[in-house]
């Protein structure tokens, strides 16, 4: 039976005819080319509470079909509304996200092809092209052909997957003794991590960062000297290159070699800063950085990709396979030799989606170069942030400018911490509310900061400076 011109065919009730597939899909184009290009004037966030939104959207699933129009409609207004706005210029919030076209329409290949790319055997075209990604990101980071790796969804998953890589190599499995160190500074998905792989809180150190908000060496020494003696088996330091709270990036050649010298696994984690690497001063910055056992990466923060989409790079790629490679009879089909890779043989999931095509689309399309500028126009932005910062008697400066972040407050005058806190927690929220920007915060030595964040290739020194100016005007309240 033919399908009809307007809707699903009656033969089957799930396809849509060639015209009407068209035609929706250019709506939903045309869409996202006007949200693009409207992102300026819009708001930076909005949200809503549960009790706001259940009424509209709280309903049992329909027997009949809809009209597809009015739902893209409704989904738009009364789903996609509230929600910020990452790639806005003025979202200063968090790590911001702000793919490129190419990168988005790769995302919708990899979903219309329907790519399953766990195996070899059923993406060995997209599993060659993730090969080609990932040996790019290899010869950035100074790292060895033997290495591997493999995207994934984000840091959460790459840091999961180092960690358990790192157990599998040096421990062998489970460890009671075993002892993970790492900074006040490290991101919370490392703590996750060890506590999904099983690790207790006393097999966790976490050493207070020093002055520059980085692992300090002679501490890091001391706790594995002190656990060694007691018995322990220490054997994995994190360090951040990039620390989400500052920018603050882990001395790298140090740690490499005191690493070397214990015969400890060394995982970066550089899921914010690494792709800095692509400038001459991020280079500068993250010297030694090769020589981590293992890396996390996230290419949908400053490679300017859609989320979701992560990567982990292990250096003795060998043990990526080790640790995770499984064969029951039902996958006997996929086994591979040679230098065919299943992927699902290097972590956490057998089904995956094939990330890497947006990756690819974008840098093909742009060229290596102009995601250099874009990254090093976001360093500038954010000294200059920190310049304008500096000159406002209004503010004080909790952390200096460091890759994209940058520290601050606003002072109170004559007011104690909790003053600067309840007064510096409103301007946050009226700035959010406002629409103009969004910002967040985080605790500088205790402290309550205003955290600036500039990643966006799309903000501008005069989105910059509308964000720092209304932070700085705004009467106090709070």
């Amino acid at each position: 039976m033919t399908p009809t011109p307007s809707g699903p065919s009656p033969a089957n009730p799930l396809e849509l005819d060639p015209e009407t597939m068209r035609r929706l899909g250019h709506l939903v184009v045309d869409l996202l080319v006007a949200r693009i290009a409207s992102l300026d004037a819009d708001a930076a966030w909005r949200g809503a509470t549960r009790a706001e939104l259940e009424p509209r959207l709280r309903e049992p699933p329909p027997e009949r079909p809809g009209d597809f129009e009015r739902l893209l409609d409704r989904v738009v207004r009364e789903v996609l509304e509230y929600a910020g706005r990452i790639d806005h210029p003025r979202f200063l919030a968090f790590i911001p996200s702000c793919p490129t076209w190419p990168g988005i329409l790769g995302d919708l290949l990899a979903s219309g092809f329907n790519v399953f790319q766990g195996t070899w055997l059923e993406s060995s075209g997209p599993s060659q092209l993730e090969l080609v990604v990932l040996d790019w990101f290899k010869d950035w980071l100074g790292y060895p052909p033997e290495a591997a790796g493999l995207l994934v969804s984000g840091a959460s998953a790459a840091n999961l997957i180092a960690l358990v890589c790192a157990r599998e190599a040096l421990l062998g499995g489970p460890s009671a003794d075993a002892v993970i160190y790492y900074s006040t500074e490290t991101h919370s998905s490392v703590e996750r991590a060890a506590r999904i792989a099983g690790f207790t809180p006393d097999q966790i150190r976490t050493l207070p960062a020093d002055g520059s908000f980085r692992l300090p060496l002679d501490a890091l020494r001391r706790a594995v000297d002190d656990d060694a003696r007691a018995g322990r088996r220490p054997f994995l330091i994190v360090a951040n290159a990039g620390a989400t709270s500052t920018g603050a990036i882990d001395p790298f050649t140090a740690l490499a070699d005191f690493c070397a010298e214990r015969r400890l696994w060394l995982h970066a984690d550089a899921a914010y800063g690494g792709f800095a690497v692509l400038t001459e001063r991020g280079r500068a910055w993250l010297d030694g950085i090769g020589r981590a056992d293992s890396i996390t990466l996230d290419p949908h923060k400053w490679l300017y990709q859609p989320y979701e989409v992560g990567c982990l790079l292990v250096r003795g790629g060998a043990r990526l396979r080790d640790a995770f490679h499984i064969m029951p009879d039902y996958l006997q089909d996929t086994a591979v030799g040679g230098g065919e890779v299943n992927f699902a043989d290097r972590g956490l999931q057998l089904t995956r989606a094939a990330r890497v095509l947006k990756i690819w689309l974008s840098l093909q399309a742009f060229g290596v170069a102009a995601f250099r500028r874009a990254i090093d126009r976001a360093l500038d932005l954010t000294l200059e942030a920190q310049r304008r910062i500096e000159r406002a008697a209004a503010f004080e400066l909790l952390a200096p400018a460091a890759l994209g972040v940058v520290c601050f407050r606003r002072r109170v005058p004559g007011g104690d911490e909790p003053a600067h806190e309840r007064a510096n927690a409103a301007l946050v929220q009226g700035l959010n509310r406002s629409g103009l920007g969004m910002i967040s915060s985080t605790r500088v030595r205790g402290r309550y900061a205003l955290r600036l964040c500039i990643m966006n290739h799309r903000t501008t020194l005069g989105d910059v400076e509308r964000v720092i100016h209304w932070l700085e005007s705004e009467p106090l309240s709070g």
